[in-house]
């Protein structure tokens, strides 16, 4: 039984992206509509159109999937080891050290290729 109210919402997902489509077209032109109104008012519309809109999109068997790819996005973020300062301020002296050691080495291979052109040229 299950699987048929799945089949059943897979079949009606066209209508429910037809909705945030619709949803999200209203949004833009009720902004540009109310243009001479608060800014304030405006983005206040346009984020609960936008909530509306996504509260729609989640129904779909797309939009589950991706809400659970976010949930699981957010527990693999909790499972980083994130560096300490000390770790992060070294790691960025030794790059700019590097690109610092890159920088010169460039510099005198461009003087040196320069010089000889020229001595080739006169």
């Amino acid at each position: 039984m299950s699987e048929k109210v799945d089949s059943q919402d897979s079949k009606l997902d066209w209508l429910k992206w037809a909705i945030v489509a619709a949803i999200v077209a209203a949004g833009v032109y009720g902004n540009s509509y109310f243009a001479a109104e608060s800014l304030l008012l405006r983005i206040v519309g346009l984020l609960i159109a936008a909530g509306v809109a996504g509260f729609v999109a989640a129904q779909t068997e797309r939009g589950r999937a991706f809400v659970n790819l976010c949930l699981e996005a957010r527990v693999e973020i909790r499972k980083v080891v994130w560096p300490t300062r000390q770790e992060t301020t070294q790691t960025t002296i030794v790059v700019l050290i590097v690109i610092l050691i890159v920088a010169l080495i460039l510099f005198a291979l461009d003087w040196l290729l320069n010089l000889g052109v020229s001595s080739i040229i006169g």
